[in-house]
């Protein structure tokens, strides 16, 4: 079995809880999803939507994104004081320094802007995310 894939949200935790909903569509349900959510919510929605296990906040986060072979969440899981604050500097730091791959969806934050990017549905970018995610699964690079 591979690696586990980490799943980080924060705020209420909706793009982790379809994304880890549209992951268990398409893997083997043994596949191992851990989710990390900045706050309790986020986390207590993506194991609901059927993460294996979960843990919350910047500690939880800053030593359990070490165990994924994918990390996939919001691009703003890896820009300091994104999502209204709740990702701190020492998250941000924690999942670039991670030895897993990061698959980023380019959802809209108020911090930033992606030009160039075609303005695409949430359920379009979150089925490309896990779509990568099972590519790289059947890869064998996870």
């Amino acid at each position: 079995m591979n690696k586990p894939i980490v799943v980080i949200d924060g705020m209420g935790g909706g793009i982790g809880a379809q994304l880890i909903s549209r992951l268990r569509e398409l893997l083997d349900e043994r596949q191992d999803i851990i989710a990390l959510g900045a706050n309790f919510g986020a986390t207590e929605r993506m194991l609901k939507a059927g993460a294996t296990r979960g843990a919350t906040g910047e500690n939880a986060i800053r030593v359990s994104v070490r165990l994924g072979g994918l990390i996939a969440g919001p691009i703003g899981i890896i820009i300091p004081n994104s999502m209204m604050g709740e990702i701190t500097p020492v998250m941000a730091e924690s999942i670039l320094a991670a030895p897993g791959e990061r698959i980023l969806l380019p959802v809209k934050n108020e911090h930033f802007t992606l030009p160039g990017l075609d303005a695409a549905p949430l359920a379009k970018i979150i089925d490309l995310a896990a779509t990568a995610v099972k590519e790289r699964l059947d890869g064998g690079n996870a």
